[in-house]
C-alpha cells in the first residue's frame, strides 16, 4: 500500500493494519503530518496541529500494540472539531472570544482515546458553529478539496475538508442544524447525525436547547459504525458494526423532496436523488412518494436555534470580540424570552407526532441533504445575520427538523455533478434507529462505491 492509499484507507482499515503490525502508528502520524504541511495551506482545515503530542501518543500506541493491546482504534490518527475540548488546548470555536485552555477532554475525546486513537489536531469551524459555511474573521476561510473555490459546508467544515483530502483517518463533528450532514454532503463523506443522547456532549449540556449532537465524518459506512460503537454512551444490544455489515431486509422508503423551509431544488441534486430512489427499488425495496407534514415545526426549530446562539454568545469569556454578524445572530436570539423558548421546546412531542406520521407506513425517509451543490467559499462573508440566515434557509432547508425531533439522519454520497462536485442524499430513521440507516447506507455504498474517489487537491 503506497502512502496515498494508506492516507485514504479509513479508520477501520488502519486499525487492522496497526493490529497486524503492517504499519505503525508513528508511520501513520508522520504521513498525515507531512500531508497536512503540504496540502492544508490551501484548505485551512486545521486550526491547530499537535504534531509533537501526536507522535508521542503514536509511540505509546506502538508500545501497547507490541504488548498485545488490541483496542479497536489503537494508533489510528483522528481530528477533533474545535467545539470539543482537548485538555491543555483552547476550544476556540471559530472566534477570538474564547477563554482559558480546557482542563479536561470532552467525553467523546475521552472515549476515542480510551479506544486507542491518536489526536492529530483541531479542525476549523465558523464562529460559534452558527453557519453552514466555515469561515471566520479570526481563523480564515476553509475550502473544499474538490474545488477550492467552493465551501466545504459548516459547521464541521474543517473536519470534512481534512477527511476528504486525506489529512486524517476520520474526524469528530457536531450537528445542531445539519452541521455534520451538510459538510459530509459537500465533501463526499458519510455523515451520521446520531439520535439525541446517543453520544455524550459532556462537559456541555443541552446545547442549542436539545438541538445539538456529536458524531463523526468518515470515508465509509464501516468507519462510521466503528466510531459509533466506540463513542456511544447509549449502546444498542447489537453493535453498529454488525448492523452495517448485514444486508437489510426489504424496506419501505418514503421519498420526499419537500423542504421544511421554502427553497428550490437544483436539477443535479434532484437527478441524483431520483437515481437513488430508483437504485433502492432495484435492490428490492419499495420507494414511494410520501410528503412530510412539517406543519409549524419550523417555528420551534428557529426559536431553539437562535436562542441557543444567543445563550452561547453571552456566555463567552470575551463577548466583545465576537464578530458583527455573530452579535447580530445573538440579538435575534435574544428576542425570544424564556417563556417563548419553553413553549417551543414543549411543542416537540406534538411536532414529532405529526412529522413522524410518515413512519407509520414506512421504515425510512429518503430526502436531499442540501438544495444545491456546494456554494461558493465564504458565500455569506460580510453579510448581516438576517441575510445570512435567509441564504442558509434557501440552501439547507432539509436538515434542522431532525435536530429538533432528536432522531437519526445520515448523509450518504451518491455521485458527482458535471463540475466534479459531490452529491449526496439523506436517510432519516425512526427515533433511535441508527442501525437501519447504517445497513442501508452500506448497501448503497456497495452498489455505488465512493471511498476510492479522491479530490484534486489531495
Amino acid at each position: 500500500m503506497d502512502a496515498a492509499d494508506l492516507a485514504f484507507a479509513g479508520a477501520a482499515r488502519q486499525a487492522e493494519l496497526v493490529r497486524s503490525a503492517e504499519v505503525s502508528s508513528r508511520e501513520l502520524v508522520e504521513l498525515y503530518i507531512e500531508r497536512i504541511g503540504r496540502i492544508d495551506p490551501e484548505l485551512n482545515a486545521y486550526r491547530v496541529v499537535l504534531a509533537e503530542r501526536a507522535l508521542e501518543e503514536a509511540d505509546r500506541a506502538d508500545e501497547a500494540r507490541a504488548g498485545g493491546d488490541e483496542r479497536p482504534l489503537l494508533g489510528v490518527p483522528l481530528a477533533v472539531k474545535d467545539d470539543q475540548d482537548l485538555a491543555g488546548e483552547v476550544t476556540a470555536r471559530g472566534t477570538a472570544a474564547y477563554g482559558a485552555p480546557a482542563r479536561h477532554d470532552s467525553e467523546i475525546v475521552t472515549r476515542l482515546r480510551g479506544a486507542g486513537a491518536v489526536i492529530l489536531g483541531k479542525t476549523n469551524v465558523p464562529e460559534l458553529e452558527i453557519i453552514g459555511d466555515t469561515e471566520s474573521p479570526n481563523w480564515g476561510v476553509t475550502r473544499n478539496p474538490w474545488d477550492t473555490e467552493r465551501s466545504p459546508g459548516g459547521s464541521s467544515g474543517g473536519s470534512a475538508a481534512a477527511v476528504a483530502a486525506g489529512l486524517a483517518a476520520a474526524a469528530t463533528g457536531s450537528d445542531g442544524a445539519g452541521s455534520i450532514r451538510i459538510p459530509s454532503a459537500n465533501c463526499g463523506l458519510v455523515g451520521l447525525k446520531p439520535s439525541r443522547g446517543r453520544i455524550s456532549l459532556s462537559p456541555r449540556t443541552d446545547v442549542w436547547h436539545g438541538m445539538d449532537v456529536y458524531g463523526f465524518l468518515t470515508r465509509s459506512v464501516r468507519d462510521s459504525a466503528l466510531l459509533m460503537d466506540v463513542a456511544s454512551s447509549d449502546v444498542p444490544a447489537r453493535p453498529f458494526a454488525e448492523s452495517a455489515a448485514a444486508a437489510p431486509r426489504k424496506l419501505r422508503f418514503a421519498v420526499s423532496t419537500r423542504p421544511a423551509f421554502p427553497s428550490r431544488l437544483d436539477p443535479q441534486v434532484r437527478r441524483a436523488f431520483e437515481d437513488t430512489a430508483e437504485l433502492l427499488r432495484g435492490l428490492g425495496h419499495s420507494a414511494e412518494r410520501a410528503e412530510v407534514a412539517y406543519g409549524t415545526s419550523g417555528n420551534a426549530t428557529s426559536v431553539r436555534y437562535l436562542r441557543g446562539i444567543h445563550d452561547d454568545a453571552v456566555a463567552m469569556e470575551r463577548p466583545s470580540r465576537l464578530s458583527r454578524r455573530t452579535r447580530g445572530f445573538s440579538r435575534l436570539g435574544g428576542l425570544f424570552s424564556d417563556r417563548v423558548l419553553e413553549r417551543a421546546k414543549g411543542q416537540e412531542a406534538a411536532n414529532a407526532e405529526r412529522v413522524n406520521r410518515v413512519f407509520a407506513d414506512h421504515d425510512l425517509l429518503l430526502m436531499p441533504v442540501t438544495a444545491k451543490p456546494p456554494v461558493r467559499a465564504a458565500q455569506w462573508e460580510g453579510l448581516s445575520a438576517a441575510r445570512t440566515l435567509l441564504g442558509m434557509s434557501l440552501t439547507y432547508p432539509y436538515c434542522a427538523t431532525w435536530n429538533q425531533l432528536g432522531q437519526p439522519a445520515c448523509a450518504v454520497p451518491v455521485g458527482m455533478t458535471g463540475e466534479g462536485l459531490p452529491l449526496s442524499v439523506q436517510l432519516v430513521g425512526r427515533p433511535g434507529d441508527e442501525a437501519t440507516l447504517l445497513a442501508v447506507a452500506a448497501q448503497i455504498e456497495a452498489e455505488r462505491p465512493w471511498a476510492d474517489r479522491r479530490p484534486p487537491v489531495a
